[in-house]
């Protein structure tokens, strides 16, 4: 397995990075990265920005908002937060696993003495307390997984920065994000620093000593920029998916998240659609609402033009059934 560790800090670097070396680089080598993001959100593919983000603390405290390729919720990155990225060829998989590469995460902490469990869809915890946000993105038979390892975080930005909905919590019984969340650092020897949780993580994953980082040449780090500038950098990318829609409603399935729904309708039949949420999919859900453009907003006929559409491949854990009902659903 192949070392990359970011020369940068940067966020809409690093998912450059990732994008680069996930569609660029050699396919017969498996990736494992380390990297750090200085004070960010960064959003899922699926996600409204503008629902997201407290755009008024994340403007006062500098911090700034970045979409990545993969589906899942908002994340908060600092420099207090490392980062974890696995590329490699996912074989015959048509869904997503995301807590195979958790495992071996929660392993390294309870060897440690630190309680760490993977539990949800895509969460590892210490305690009942989220240190980890995890997801996949899953193109043409090569997968891509990265979390967040929140190791001595600001936890009250987190609080802050992020709009949490009512929904997101009625499971749980938690009335804010600092309830939820938790560091690491806490539960190991006073000290312990994150360079040394760093090498150690990159020991047990690798199972080398003394690894060393695959070096960029200087036309390697050009494309990096070039797929930065064109995607990461636009405000297209990062908010332009914010809807403008007459009906809107949404929900939370359990094993799914959550699902907003945006449409227009004329003489009954779906004019525009589009889908945001916490969500994961192997599909693009916008292909899914292509797809159902023309569609009369009555179960017979969703029904019939969706016959031939796996819905969990675009909404992950979502029957078909609930999906129909979520688009039927008055609110």
């Amino acid at each position: 397995m192949v070392y990359i560790e970011s020369p940068s800090t940067n966020p809409a670097f690093n998912l450059a990075l990732e994008q680069y070396v996930f569609d660029r680089m050699d396919r017969s080598q498996e990736y494992f990265m380390l990297w750090q993001n200085d004070n960010t959100v960064v959003i899922g593919k699926n996600q409204n920005a503008f629902a997201e983000v407290n755009q008024k603390v994340a403007d006062a405290k500098h911090i700034s908002v970045v979409r990545r390729l993969s589906g899942g919720g908002a994340v908060y990155h600092d420099l207090g937060n490392l980062n974890f990225t696995f590329i490699l060829n996912a074989k015959d998989a048509t869904d997503l696993d995301i807590r195979l590469f958790c495992q071996p995460i929660a392993e390294l902490l309870r060897s440690l003495n630190v309680p760490a469990e993977v539990n949800g869809r895509n969460d590892i915890s210490i305690e009942g307390k989220k240190f980890s946000g995890n997801s996949q993105y899953l193109k043409q038979g090569r997968i891509m997984h990265h979390g967040t390892l929140m190791f001595h975080s600001d936890l009250s930005v987190v609080a802050d920065v992020l709009n949490v909905s009512a929904d997101k919590f009625q499971s749980k019984a938690a009335k804010s994000v600092k309830a939820r969340v938790t560091n690491i650092a806490p539960y190991l020897p006073e000290g312990f620093t994150l360079a040394q949780f760093k090498a150690l993580l990159l020991k047990y994953i690798l199972k080398e000593e003394n690894v060393q980082p695959y070096v960029f040449s200087a036309e390697e780090l050009a494309e990096i920029e070039k797929i930065k500038k064109e995607r990461y950098d636009k405000w297209e990318w990062n908010y332009g998916f914010s809807p403008s829609y007459s009906v809107e409603k949404s929900r939370r399935f359990e094993g799914c998240g959550k699902i907003e729904v945006h449409m227009n309708t004329e003489d009954g039949s779906i004019t525009d659609l589009q889908f945001f949420g916490d969500f994961f999919g192997v599909k693009d859900s916008a292909d899914l609402a292509k797809a159902l453009i023309g569609t009369k907003l009555e179960r017979q006929a969703l029904e019939s033009r969706l016959a031939d559409f796996d819905i969990a491949q675009y909404f992950h854990g979502l029957e078909k059934n609930d999906f129909l009902n979520l688009l039927l659903q008055s609110e």
